[in-house]
């Protein structure tokens, strides 16, 4: 159980630092998607040999948390947001208390446009942030209660001010929050 520990900490580091790059990407590339109708109960290939080897992978072990992430962020660098989404979950799954699952679900849904379900995990985000891990989640937090605040602010002005105060918290110089935070304290 140790070494399932040590795996998901250097993945979630390694996803900090290549899946910031991955996500830039994901919003500017476009993959080659093809289905296969032979038979209508075959897996859906993608054409995209990361993911298929990645599909083969998991299938072979279907609790490998590592490989569900790098098949969720393969997903996001093409722009499928619902195998995206699906497979985030499926690791939300695995590991519950695992924070990064939950902000990547929030990502992908707030590239799909779905708001509502956007707001709702990073929401699940912020409530499992651990406090030992928070320093080093510091913008990923900002940016959470940036979204949540300025989801709220129409609907629900005093939950607003408290989650921008939070983003302030702990990224003081954003710029857009700093302009949430005086439009709800005008």
């Amino acid at each position: 159980m140790k070494m399932v520990k040590v795996n998901i900490k250097n993945l979630f580091v390694g996803l900090l630092f290549v899946g910031t790059a991955g996500f830039v990407n994901a919003q500017t590339t476009q993959g080659d998607t093809t289905t296969t109708t032979a038979n209508p109960a075959a897996t859906v290939q993608t054409g995209n040999p990361t993911i298929e080897a990645l599909k083969k992978q998991i299938e072979a072990n279907p609790k490998d948390a590592e490989a569900m992430a790098k098949l969720a962020t393969a997903y996001q660098e093409v722009s499928d947001w619902t195998n995206a989404i699906d497979t985030w979950k499926k690791i939300s799954v695995l590991l519950p208390d695992w924070a990064p699952s939950y902000y990547s679900q929030a990502y992908a849904y707030q590239s799909a446009k779905d708001d509502v379900n956007a707001k709702l995990a990073y929401e699940k985000y912020v409530t499992k942030v651990k406090p030992e891990e928070v320093e080093q989640n510091k913008k990923n937090l900002a940016y959470a209660y940036f979204y949540i605040a300025f989801s709220e602010q129409k609907s629900n002005p005093n939950k607003a001010k408290e989650h921008i105060a939070k983003s302030l918290q702990y990224d003081p110089n954003n710029q857009d929050a700093i302009k949430l935070s005086q439009a709800l304290n005008s």
